[in-house]
């Protein structure tokens, strides 16, 4: 019997994945190939859309813009709801399959409306001003099409990486967990990948083939990607739906609120609390005390089961949990400081504007850079910066200093929020001066002229912001791995989504005050649709300085926070060698 376990241990470590058995490496890629085609289908639509809505639907660039910023926040937030649907009531599979039907048939309603005319107004593309008003049925048809991909996206996104993650029936295996790497390291080159082939592919397709073929494309994409995911279904290890940590939550606030009224001992020994399995803590930590209500056992025999577990988990909860929830409230007034820079980094509408009124040929008066993929310069210098960080900046900052040499986390993130007002402050500059050559030039008969003065002049912002990125967003992810248990990866990954759907509602919000208030007694608005005669470099300067709040607030919630887990450790090794000096 000994020997025939070992030589199945044998077989698994070398071929831990092409077993008759369900799931393994044979399944890895066709998760992957269903969420980079629904990438690049999604994000190629996003970049031109706003000339979509005003060209073809006559939209105000405020009210086009709007409409923007809730869908994306939408899908931004759609994987939260995705995540907990499919932990606590539908599964992985049946999510991620539910979610490629519903944006291949959102997609499919956008493609419509590009080609069939009346599903849309009646509008001239070079003057939008003479469109009729949409009627309720084609704005309905419009925004539906923007519900179903944003569901679609979360359905998709929500799941995708933990499916292909239970694929791999044994992660402590040593193959399997060489292959789990492997799987991370693909999985984030795809995303990659999808939204560099999303800003140049599409976008130009979009520009020189017209709305039809540049909606009609990613319509085959998600087809392709629905295609691929359900190619596979015979091979993939499907688990059962089960509850999440965000129940968990649920569960904890509700049993302190139910035992708000029990009076805690004067010592934390005394009183009996509720431990899980396994678990190293036997009691709860001091901070946020009054959650510890509900892991309190006030009677063994009614609150406890035989086996130890609670009789109603809604009634008593495990420490774990009670701690669990504490690490999330610690961590929120930090991860609300990347809000900020996500509003600055969502302004792409804005951008699309600018390039599209500037000179954006390169290289000969034949070729030019489309307006909606100068976001792929932010790609870029984030993927240049993190090669350059990881193999140049820090080995040679090592060598100098004769010791290995990190930015700690905290820093990193103050780093990118300081970038991100740097950005905005030259993108201002830039709008400033654009504005200044375009008013030059512009005439009666040629309103809306394009300004002598080169697209690649929005390069320096991009590039900031990229970097800005590159600083502040992976270190606020670290962040959240690194403050979290491990049982709490999927919060950790999740909470950078939310923090962009609430973004694009901020976003949506100083947009619309600043319409409001800059349009009064029958101005020209800040953000018109018209960007000669509006004022984008206030706009971008009010959020300069916004961004400059954001940063000192940021400060402030640093020093409250104290140390991380890491610098915890590295204060107690250095006040350890003072003493031993």
């Amino acid at each position: 019997m000994e020997s025939c376990s070992s030589d199945t241990m044998d077989s698994t470590l070398k071929e831990p994945l092409l077993s008759p058995q369900k799931g393994g490496f044979r399944t890895l890629p066709f998760i992957i190939a269903n969420e980079a085609f629904e990438r690049v289908a999604s994000y190629g639509l996003m970049p031109n859309m706003i000339l979509y809505l005003m060209r073809e639907y006559g939209m105000q660039m405020s009210t086009g813009t709007n409409i923007l910023f809730f869908w994306s926040a939408a899908t931004n937030f759609a994987p939260i709801i995705g995540a907990l649907l499919a932990d606590s009531y539908v599964g992985r599979f049946r999510m991620i399959g539910f979610g490629s039907f519903l944006s291949l048939l959102g997609m499919t309603l956008l493609w419509s409306t590009a080609m069939i005319s009346e599903a849309r107004p009646s509008c001239d593309e070079f003057s939008p001003q003479s469109c009729t008003s949409p009627t309720a049925f084609q704005l309905i048809f419009l925004f539906s099409s923007f519900l179903l991909m944003s569901m679609g996206a979360g359905g998709i996104r929500s799941s995708s990486l933990a499916f292909g993650v239970d694929q791999l029936n044994d992660i402590d295996n040593l193959g399997n967990s060489r292959v789990l790497e492997s799987f991370f390291s693909w999985y984030y080159f795809s995303i990659t990948f999808s939204l560099m082939a999303a800003l140049t592919c599409i976008v130009y397709l979009q520009d020189h083939m017209g709305w039809k073929m540049g909606f009609g494309v990613p319509v085959l994409l998600m087809l392709l990607s629905a295609l691929s995911f359900f190619l596979a279904s015979p091979f993939y290890v499907k688990l059962k739906a089960k509850t999440s940590l965000l129940t968990g939550f649920a569960r904890v606030l509700m049993a302190s609120w139910r035992n708000r009224h029990i009076e805690f001992s004067y010592h934390s020994s005394d009183q009996l609390y509720h431990c899980a399995k396994g678990s190293t803590l036997s009691v709860p930590t001091e901070k946020l005390r009054f959650l510890n209500k509900a892991c309190i056992v006030k009677n063994a025999q009614e609150d406890l089961t035989p086996d130890g577990r609670a009789s109603n988990p809604w009634h008593l909860c495990t420490i774990d949990q009670v701690e669990e929830l504490k690490a999330l409230i610690k961590v929120i007034p930090l991860w609300s400081t990347g809000i900020m820079m996500c509003v600055s980094m969502s302004q792409n509408s804005f951008r699309l504007i600018q390039a599209n009124s500037m000179d954006r040929h390169v290289f000969s008066s034949s070729f030019e850079i489309p307006a909606g993929s100068f976001g792929m310069f932010i790609l870029l210098s984030l993927t240049l910066w993190l090669a350059l960080y990881d193999r140049i900046v820090l080995p040679l900052a090592s060598k100098l200093m004769g010791k290995p040499v990190r930015l700690a986390v905290k820093t990193r993130m103050g780093i990118g929020l300081l970038l991100s007002v740097i950005a905005m402050v030259v993108s201002a500059i830039v709008e400033s001066k654009r504005r200044e050559l375009a008013l030059k030039e512009e005439t009666s008969s040629a309103p809306q002229v394009i300004a002598p003065m080169s697209a690649l002049w929005l390069v320096p912002p991009l590039c900031l912001f990229g970097l800005s990125e590159a600083f502040a967003t992976i270190g606020q992810n670290e962040f959240f791995f690194s403050e979290f248990p491990r049982s709490m990866s999927s919060i950790a990954s999740a909470l950078f989504g939310v923090g962009t759907a609430v973004a694009s509602f901020i976003a949506s919000l100083i947009m619309s005050i600043i319409d409001h208030v800059t349009r009064r007694e029958g101005k020209e608005s800040w953000v018109s649709g018209d960007i000669n005669k509006g004022h984008y470099d206030y706009y971008y300067w009010v959020l300069a300085g916004l961004n400059l709040l954001n940063f000192l607030y940021f400060i402030i919630c640093s020093r409250a926070y104290g140390p991380c887990e890491g610098e915890r450790g590295k204060m107690f090794d250095e006040k350890k060698e003072t003493i031993d000096e």
